[in-house]
């Protein structure tokens, strides 16, 4: 629950469409996309991929994980194949549609999948070790990486719940940052970069720490915002800097953001 609560909160754009797409059916989107307007296709997908993803799981009828499962690759190409394909004229939804293909590119995929495992068996990758066991790399190779899979969820899990910990220090419940997210791209950037210039700042950290506060006084020293940005947006640069700062190597992993970004501008009064 706090993993999915994390990636809300890191990733809340993913529900909310661009100002110019809330306005706009998916129908509607789809047919100016198909007009040309290749920016709004990338900015569509990538709204969509929460969809995708939750079509890919019903179907695998397993959890899928966008950053390391096949499957959601082929459900996002097959997304992308069914705004080519879509016909309003068709009288039905797009997103109708697109699970469809979805769907279908999926069953492609595990027909495909389970030809190859007929035609060579596991048997035929084994081989004998320097103490003459029988002993077979490519399962050797799918249990470690399986392995490495779960021993990476546990560990995601784990930080997550020290993290947890540490929030409640200042009062923060996990759940409330969810809400505390900006909605809006540049603003949250912004934020990341106000809370990285709080995490490299040794003094700040400190007085963040042993105060359990936001040093808001201090950070207005260093970042081009008002102290009415610093103060709404407390909770949300609270937790990113104890990210960037702690010993947080996944949880640094999902805020998927540039080094040398800007560090406070164009923050959303």
């Amino acid at each position: 629950m706090l993993l999915v609560l994390f990636k809300k909160f890191l990733g809340k754009r993913q529900a909310h469409h661009s100002d110019s797409a809330d306005a706009q059916t998916p129908e509607q989107i789809v047919i100016l996309i198909q007009e040309g307007d290749l920016r709004l296709r990338n900015q569509f997908i990538t709204d969509y991929q929460p969809y995708v993803a939750k079509v890919t799981s019903r179907f695998c009828k397993r959890y899928v994980d966008p950053a390391r499962d096949d499957e959601f690759s082929i459900a996002l190409g097959a997304f992308n194949e069914a705004i080519n394909q879509f016909s309003p004229q068709a009288g039905r939804s797009f997103l109708g549609f697109s699970e469809q293909v979805i769907r279908r590119r999926l069953i492609d995929y595990v027909r495909k999948e389970q030809r190859f495992s007929q035609q060579i068996p596991y048997s035929t990758f084994e081989v004998e070790d320097e103490e003459d066991n029988i002993v077979n790399p490519v399962e050797i190779h799918q249990a470690v990486e399986q392995y490495e899979k779960q021993k990476g969820m546990e560990e995601r899990r784990s930080e997550i719940i020290d993290l947890n910990r540490c929030l409640s220090e200042f009062g923060i419940r996990f759940g409330d940052l969810v809400d505390a997210s900006p909605k809006h791209d540049d603003s949250r950037q912004a934020l990341f970069g106000i809370a990285k210039t709080l995490s490299n700042d040794g003094e700040l950290m400190r007085i963040m720490l042993s105060k359990r506060m936001l040093p808001i006084k201090e950070l207005l020293a260093q970042v081009k915002v008002s102290r009415k940005t610093l103060e709404r947006n407390r909770k949300f640069i609270i937790a990113v800097a104890l990210i960037y700062q702690g010993p947080y190597p996944y949880l640094r992993d999902y805020l998927h953001i540039r080094e040398d970004h800007e560090k406070g501008e164009d923050v959303r009064e």
